[in-house]
């Protein structure tokens, strides 16, 4: 029936129908729409968030913390008064906050020490007032971190203010490390400073060159051999020291020296304040920077006037001594420091049976000694190989004058002195002493017959010599005075040997005086005999005889 009616109503008022279904439609549509826009919306709304909060990360991971004043969107009498305090999680960790990210603009004044938190404080107020960007450096009160605040107002495109935002950033490190390399940078300097006074000081010129040899330096004396006085200005236009043939002293030679990569050396002259002075140039090459193909070199240039002035004096003085010792008797050579013959005199010549044009021809000191051997002029030697390297060893062994005897096969005896030569080398002299050694034989036999006659003899005898001094005695005295040996042997005084035989003499209150009264009679020449009472009793008779040569004899005979 509902149904039969429906269809009534229609046919009655179909228009009513129609506008009633369109209307159904238009619904269906505008809340199809709507479910369209809605999900947009929602979509939109999820990659704003999800922007944000990926933004919000950012900010969290960033090194730096921020403390933002947010202010409100709308128009306010007091916009300050509805500020919104937002701390980022680097600050609370940074400042170590008590109350993390929802710490107040107090609580981070508060890890500052009372005179930095009110200067913080006055540059907010300023940022908030003026909107003034500022930036200082401070250290917290609790973990001593340093600081970098950077205040800044963030606006966008039209001028609307967002917020006023102060950063935080940990500069402790940069700042330690800062320390570090100013600290270096000083000591560099320093030493930079000390070595450059360390070259200005030096007594003569001195400069660095470049792989190309170009002037990198030069030091102060450098200055005083060139006429501009401005370093800069030396090295910029490589201004060189000139010699007397109007040329470098020394580019040519730190050219070579770059070339063999060794150093090269050579004396020049130059006239300065009017006289003539003498110098040696050198240039030193060296890798530079640690690197084998960059090759700088140091040069430099040293007085050597009075060097000079001192070896033409030596040379003079040298040969002056040459010529007094090539007119004395006594055989002299030099052999230098290559071991070859640099000096003779004539008695040398003669003394070797050396002809002159050998000798001039300066030979080696192993020719030498072949030369005199085939003579049967050397000491004759088991093993000459060896004896020959011993010689020629001497030449670097030898420090002080040493003294030895050759006894040649022809039955001469010479006196050699080898020496150190100031020149270098050795310096030898050859003495005969055959006729010497002959003589002191001859003495001391003479001496050894005498001996024997005295120790022959029943009187006890003793010679002095002229100085005072015991020179001979025989047996017979030394066991009347009961003398030991080892005494005698010392060449005792006369005063001595008394004092020795103290004991054998009778006690008296003035011993020195008894001992000085018998010295006195012995060396008395006009008196030729005394007698001598001893402790024992027996009585000695003593005579003093004067001898030719100044000494005299004294003979001691028991009587009882």
């Amino acid at each position: 029936m509902s149904y039969n009616l429906l269809i009534n109503m229609f046919y009655a008022a179909p228009e009513l129908w129609y506008l009633i279904a369109a209307v159904f439609i238009l619904l269906l549509l505008l809340l199809f729409y709507s479910s369209i826009l809605i999900l947009k919306l929602r979509q939109k709304n999820y990659f704003a968030n999800r922007e944000s909060n990926r933004l919000t990360e950012v900010l969290y991971a960033s090194k730096d913390g921020y403390f933002s004043f947010i202010y409100p969107d709308d128009n306010i009498d007091d916009p300050r008064k509805k500020i919104v305090f937002k701390c980022s999680r680097r600050v609370a960790v940074l400042l170590g906050l008590e109350n993390g990210v929802n710490s107040s603009f107090e609580d981070v004044l508060k890890a500052f020490y009372k005179d930095d938190a009110r200067k913080i404080q006055k540059y907010a107020d300023i940022l908030l007032d003026e909107g003034c960007s500022f930036e200082d450096i401070f250290t917290t009160k609790n973990n001593g971190r340093i600081l970098k605040l950077s205040g800044a107002r963030i606006c966008d495109a039209g001028g609307h203010i967002f917020c006023d935002v102060i950063w935080f950033r940990d500069i402790s490190d940069e700042t330690t490390k800062i320390d570090e390399l100013q600290a270096e940078c000083k000591k560099a300097a320093d030493k930079t400073l000390r070595l450059s006074d360390l070259i200005d000081h030096l007594a003569y010129p001195a400069w660095l060159r470049d792989d190309q040899q170009h002037l990198k330096f030069v030091n102060k004396p450098y200055l005083d051999f060139v006429a501009e006085k401005n370093r800069d200005a030396v090295i910029a236009q490589g201004i060189e020291i000139i010699g007397t043939n109007n040329e470098s002293i020394s580019l040519d030679l730190a050219t070579a020296a770059h070339a063999t990569n060794k150093t090269r050396k050579q004396k020049i002259s130059l006239v300065k304040n009017g006289a003539r002075h003498s110098f040696e140039v050198v240039e030193i090459p060296f890798h530079a920077e640690q690197s084998l193909d960059k090759i700088y070199s140091v040069g430099s240039m040293a007085e050597i006037t009075e060097l000079d002035d001192l070896k033409r004096n030596l040379k003079l003085h040298q040969n002056a001594h040459l010529e007094i010792l090539g007119a004395l008797g006594t055989a002299f050579a030099v052999f230098d420091a290559k071991k070859r013959l640099a000096f003779y005199n004539k008695s040398f010549a003669q003394m070797w049976k050396l002809d002159n044009s050998w000798l001039d021809a300066q030979p080696p000191y192993s020719a030498f000694l072949d030369e005199i051997r085939e003579k049967r002029l050397l000491p004759e030697v088991p093993d000459f190989i060896q004896y020959k390297q011993g010689e020629q060893d001497a030449f670097s062994s030898i420090l002080e004058a040493k003294e030895d005897l050759l006894h040649l096969p022809d039955g001469r005896t010479l006196r050699r002195v080898r020496a150190q030569h100031p020149m270098g080398g050795l310096f030898f002299a050859f003495e005969d002493v055959t006729d010497r050694l002959a003589t002191r034989r001859a003495y001391n036999d003479l001496i050894s017959v005498q001996k024997e006659i005295l120790d022959n003899l029943s009187e006890a005898v003793m010679i002095f010599t002229p100085n005072g001094r015991l020179s001979l005695y025989n047996r017979a005295y030394m066991e009347l005075w009961d003398y030991k040996e080892i005494f005698l042997q010392n060449d005792p005084s006369l005063q001595e040997l008394i004092e020795a035989a103290k004991d054998k003499f009778p006690l008296v209150d003035n011993w020195n005086n008894l001992k000085n009264d018998i010295v006195s009679h012995i060396t008395n020449a006009t008196t030729k005999t005394f007698m001598l009472t001893r402790v024992d009793g027996i009585e000695i008779e003593v005579t003093s005889v004067l001898l030719a040569d100044g000494s005299f004899m004294i003979i001691n005979r028991k009587v009882n």
